[in-house]
């Protein structure tokens, strides 16, 4: 049982939570996920199962595309519904084109400073961690992309918020809080996040994903996408010869083929050997998946 799942991660579940409970209807201890998600977050989590987890370095890489929902008038600690409410501000001069705005300044390539509550470790020890502590943090800013920010709605709820519905693809790295305070910030009025569900991590979305429960039905059966499908679904394909196989299998280089970036090798069968990237004009694995 080597493969992928796309789980539909439910509210109020670590990404830990997760992998625990894949681990006991797997029955293996070899399980691991490819990006966390807060808590609070739900949707695209992929997990790794046995010889699949080794994918998972390029799967944390891979692009990440959420729906979410900003609150302005309100700041909180964690920048996330999570945390206690710390500011609050009127709305009332606020429009709808400087939220708009507000929102295009951060599309591209962008520095954004991670929120203070994050997994992010400074001098060894959690940023959230530091934070619960007492201790004041500050998290240098990291170069990120926003590929785009669409706004589904603006609303105006009962009270003195408003909250803006927008869709992001960005790449992996981007803290969706992040974008929630920044814009709050340069309307001077606070923000925070109130949902955020993730629909898409690289090429796989939530049209595959299966929650928690369903997986349940189908143990030990877990895996959706065995090792030679995921390898499909998230890189660049190549098909070896007999020959190119028995090298590839004893980690031996290839001839360069032109394919950019690291992909897939498959033997004439279909099943995946390796992934290889082309550099100093050979092909060499960067993992060997297949056993010699």
């Amino acid at each position: 049982m080597d493969g992928l799942i796309v789980v539909d991660k439910g509210p109020g579940m670590t990404s830990h939570d997760v992998v625990a409970r894949i681990r006991r209807l797997a029955k293996t201890r070899r399980v691991g996920h490819g990006g966390t998600l807060d808590p609070m977050a739900t949707g695209v989590l992929i997990i790794g199962v046995n010889r699949a987890t080794r994918l998972l370095t390029y799967v944390i890489g891979s692009g990440k595309s959420y729906a979410a929902t900003i609150r302005l008038g309100q700041s909180t600690i964690t920048d996330d519904a999570e945390g206690d409410v710390t500011a609050t501000a009127s709305t009332a001069a606020v429009t709808d084109e400087a939220i708009r705005a507000g929102l295009a300044v951060q599309v591209g390539a962008i520095d954004q400073v991670p929120s203070a509550v994050s997994a992010i470790k400074i001098n060894g020890q959690r940023a959230y961690k530091l934070v619960r502590d007492g201790e004041t943090v500050e998290i240098p800013a990291r170069r990120v992309t926003v590929h785009k920010i669409d706004v589904r709605d603006i609303r105006r709820p009962d009270g003195d918020v408003i909250d803006v519905d927008v869709d992001v693809d960005c790449s992996s790295g981007t803290y969706i809080r992040a974008i929630a305070r920044d814009l709050g910030a340069s309307l001077a009025v606070g923000g925070h996040l109130t949902a955020l569900r993730r629909t898409a991590v690289g090429p796989m979305t939530l049209d595959t994903a299966l929650t928690l429960e369903q997986l349940e039905e189908r143990a030990p059966d877990v895996v959706t996408l065995p090792m030679a499908e995921a390898a499909r679904r998230a890189f660049p394909q190549r098909i070896a010869t007999e020959e190119e196989t028995r090298i590839l299998r004893h980690g031996g280089p290839l001839d360069t083929v032109g394919i950019d970036g690291p992909y897939a090798v498959f033997d004439p069968a279909g099943d995946v050997l390796a992934i290889v990237s082309e550099r100093d004009g050979r092909a060499r694995a960067e993992i060997v998946l297949s056993p010699a």
